[in-house]
């Protein structure tokens, strides 16, 4: 399991096993290995990983128009609690926070 923040150090999401999980618990996508991003439940990109733990966005990602299909809903893994803030970073040039209201 592993925590996953935004720019400004608030926890937004659990991996879980390659499953993206809503911090409820919630299956809300899924990690590509091959492609090192996560999908939505609908198969769209959704984001990456940058800085071992951070959950963002890419603006120019190849990947945005692209349909990797339906990977199945894996239920719900639990609430892992809160780990608090991890403290803000600065964003490289190109990418952004993910919409919060996507991850619930």
């Amino acid at each position: 399991m592993k925590y996953l923040f935004n720019s400004r150090g608030q926890h937004i999401a659990n991996e879980v096993n390659g499953q993206l999980h809503a911090r409820s618990g919630k299956n809300i996508g899924h990690y590509l290995q091959n492609e090192k991003i996560f999908i939505d439940i609908r198969g769209h990109y959704l984001g990456e990983i940058i800085h071992n733990n951070r959950l963002v966005h890419a603006r120019n990602s190849p990947y945005r128009s692209l349909n990797f299909g339906v990977y199945g809903n894996y239920g719900n893994a639990g609430n892992y609690g809160n780990p608090g803030n991890t403290g803000a970073i600065s964003l490289p040039s190109g990418y952004e926070d993910i919409n919060i209201h996507l991850l619930n």
